[in-house]
């Protein structure tokens, strides 16, 4: 139990914090799921109509922090990558 005011404070804001990276996360694996959904299901409209919104959402978790840079970088590639491979067949 936090002792000093300050400690207080620092609780609270960490019970924000929290909340906050934790809708985003909640969020950008929503996105995720719905494309690869899309994905595996073969429908190429909904995966053009996808890929831009789920890749903004990473950007966005990036930006904020929920995300690593790599991390992020690296799941709009893979995910490129099999909308792409999709696409093309």
């Amino acid at each position: 139990m936090a002792q000093h005011r300050s400690a207080e404070k620092r609780t609270r804001q960490n019970v924000k914090r929290r909340a906050r990276n934790r809708a985003n996360l909640s969020r950008l694996k929503t996105e995720i799921k719905r494309l690869r959904a899309a994905i595996a299901g073969g429908d190429k409209d909904a995966v053009q109509a996808l890929l831009p919104k789920t890749v903004a959402e990473i950007d966005k978790a990036s930006k904020k922090g929920a995300v690593h840079a790599n991390r992020a970088s690296r799941s709009k590639g893979r995910l490129t990558r099999s909308v792409n491979a999709l696409l093309a067949s």
